[in-house]
């Protein structure tokens, strides 16, 4: 890399990290269009000019995510200390804005990354902030909702989103997640669209999703994603969670039911093949299917609260930290 090309990453990250400029303000004063700006910023971190160092033993977390490490094989744990009176949306967006400073970190050229759908997921299409990227590709890891799901939760709209902000391809996904009988499941995945993109679904870079807890199936976002009959079908199984509604028990081992023949979806097999597999989640009544999908290996960066991995711990028998 050349003197010059260094002093401007420099100056870039000067204005940006030492003045506070926002990229756009940054553009403009240097007359370089916006989206090289991040590019360039991402660049001066990955050549070592800028070093970003996050003192976690001032939020009292970095024992914590030590610990977990040392219970499970995990690449990173990330855990954001919390306070009693933040509510739901604020943690949200405190996990949305860890999980992008994370995707920044990982996100390469020629990537594959998939999604799920929920609000987790949609927090951190919206914070995520914009990057440079060539020929990155985001797609669904599941179908559509049976019920009558707010758009805004919608996998497609995550997507879209996401891609749109780091100059990648989406592809988009218009078949159910539960279709109501398993030949009609085989029918759709019959298709060329759905045949490509199940390959797809085998070579994942990245998987970014939230994990659900059939203890908080009477949340009105479950019954709009999955319908009545899913929920019913549920009631008798031994299960605790999912991910990309792929439902397991405490230990992690997948149910095995008509609903999971009947899912359009990443399967837990083709999960587990992914080498990012970043699991976004909080609260105390989620610890039990979290830790299942810790057990189960779904996940191996995980993004939670102080609170819900102190509930995961104490679940285990283990102090609390």
């Amino acid at each position: 890399m050349s003197t010059e090309e260094n002093r401007l990453l420099v100056r870039i990250a000067e204005l940006y990290y030492n003045e506070d400029k926002t990229q756009s303000q940054i553009a403009k004063e240097l007359n370089i269009h916006r989206s090289t700006i991040s590019r360039l910023l991402k660049k001066s971190r990955e050549n070592g000019i800028v070093k970003i160092d996050i003192n976690h033993d001032m939020a009292g977390t970095y024992s914590i995510e030590k610990k977990f490490k040392s219970l499970f094989p995990l690449q990173k744990v990330i855990i954001i200390p919390t306070v009693s009176e933040m509510g739901k949306k604020t943690l949200t967006q405190l996990l949305a804005k860890a999980a992008n400073s994370y995707l920044h970190s990982v996100i390469k050229d020629s990537m594959i990354i998939g999604f799920s759908w929920g609000e987790s997921m949609t927090a951190v299409a919206s914070e995520l902030q914009e990057m440079e990227t060539e020929n990155v590709v985001c797609v669904p890891m599941i179908g559509g909702p049976s019920g009558k799901l707010d758009s805004d939760y919608h996998v497609n709209r995550v997507v879209y989103e996401v891609a749109k902000k780091i100059n990648a391809k989406s592809i988009l996904i218009d078949s159910p997640a539960i279709p109501e009988t398993v030949e009609l499941k085989n029918a759709l995945m019959n298709t060329q669209f759905n045949k490509e993109l199940t390959e797809i679904w085998n070579n994942l870079d990245i998987a970014v999703f939230g994990v659900g807890s059939t203890g908080l199936s009477q949340k009105i976002m479950w019954r709009q994603f999955y319908g009545e009959n899913v929920l019913s079908a549920l009631s008798s199984k031994n299960v605790v969670g999912d991910v990309i509604s792929r439902f397991f028990d405490e230990n992690g081992v997948p149910a095995q039911s008509d609903l999971n023949n009947r899912t359009i979806g990443t399967t837990l097999e083709q999960l587990k093949m992914t080498k990012i597999r970043i699991g976004i989640s909080e609260s105390v009544e989620k610890a039990k299917a979290i830790l299942g999908a810790l057990r189960g290996e779904y996940i191996n960066v995980l993004i939670t609260t102080d609170e819900t991995a102190n509930s995961i711990l104490e679940l285990m028998g283990e102090k609390e930290i």
